[in-house]
């Protein structure tokens, strides 16, 4: 009896979170005096795993499983942990694993927690904490029923290097034809940057900076750092920025390491989308905007002088420690 967890990918590759929710399985493996067992869709490297304390790998090779689809990775997901007689799975807290998580726990009748942000308190009960109220509390929710699926937050547990033998052996799953009833025709997606899910640093702007003409220093403070870029719901709005590097409670939330908020006042449908992330910047103008109240560090200043003037710090610092 092992701990199933499913490992996110992306053409080919595991995303961050894959390794996060690998160390998170290890921990509770410990707890329970057993081993991790991953499941991998389409990944042709999958011995990394064992970087972070799985022991065995079961890899799905299946075509008509390699773009994301909810039914057809839970009916896989679900038979895997009964082939591994697996009663606790591990999965990320992804927006397509929200998808997936629910039908996967209802195949088999288990109690469901997303969002946990930590290691389980106790194994008995099983007891873990969980992010509740966007972000503003925590919760500690008990899972009585056999079988449990927990969805983990990203950034909350981190990728924590446990190196062990891995054995890796293919995994043939069965799917029905109502599986595929809905299919992804098409995915647009931003090529050659950071995505704000994946992202351990994110510098995002708002109304504060005018006009989408105004968006180069933006961008090139995040090429600067190696960061995603993303705005407030109202530049989405106003079609100065693509929808989908719109961050916050109606958004895509953020759980970066980092994230630098520039001319963004802070209302709370964005505090609650970002509040997962470790540390927060912010600069504006208005010394009373709520965001400053949230901050980790804080500059009042116009963007327009601040910004540039820490572009140019930020080169200098790197050619100084290339």
């Amino acid at each position: 009896m092992s701990v199933l967890v499913y490992t996110e990918s992306e053409n080919g590759k595991f995303k961050k979170s894959a390794f996060e929710v690998a160390s998170y399985a290890a921990e509770v493996a410990k707890q329970l005096g057993t081993t991790a067992t991953a499941v991998s869709f389409n990944v042709t490297e999958n011995e990394v795993l064992g970087d972070y304390g799985i022991t065995k790998v079961l890899h799905i090779a299946d075509d008509s499983l390699k773009t994301f689809n909810a039914k057809g990775y839970a009916q896989a997901m679900m038979q895997a942990a009964k082939q591994e007689s697996a009663t606790t799975v591990i999965v990320s807290s992804s927006a397509d694993t929200k998808y997936m998580a629910p039908l996967l726990a209802a195949s088999l009748n288990a109690g469901y927690v997303p969002n946990v942000v930590a290691a389980p308190e106790s194994t008995s009960p099983f007891t873990v904490k969980r992010s509740a109220f966007s972000n503003k509390g925590f919760a500690h929710t008990q899972i009585h029923t056999d079988h449990k699926v927990i969805g983990v937050s990203n950034n909350a547990f981190g990728a924590i290097e446990n190196k062990t033998t891995v054995a890796v052996e293919d995994f043939s799953v069965t799917t029905e034809d109502a599986t595929f009833a809905t299919k992804s025709v098409e995915i647009d997606k931003v090529i050659g940057k950071a995505t704000i899910a994946d992202a351990d640093i994110v510098v995002s702007a708002g109304r504060g900076l005018k006009g989408p003409e105004n968006w180069g220093m933006v961008e090139e403070l995040a090429d600067v750092l190696g960061a995603a870029t993303a705005c407030s719901k109202p530049v989405s709005d106003l079609g100065w920025r693509p929808h989908g590097e719109h961050v916050g409670q109606t958004g895509k939330p953020v759980a970066s390491n980092l994230y630098i908020a520039i001319g963004i006042s802070g209302a709370i449908q964005h505090l609650a989308g970002v509040s997962s992330s470790k540390t927060k910047v912010v600069i504006n103008t208005d010394p009373e905007a709520p965001f400053f109240k949230a901050a980790d560090y804080g500059i009042v200043g116009d963007a327009f002088e601040v910004v540039p003037q820490l572009i140019e710090k930020l080169k200098d610092f790197k050619a100084q420690n290339a």
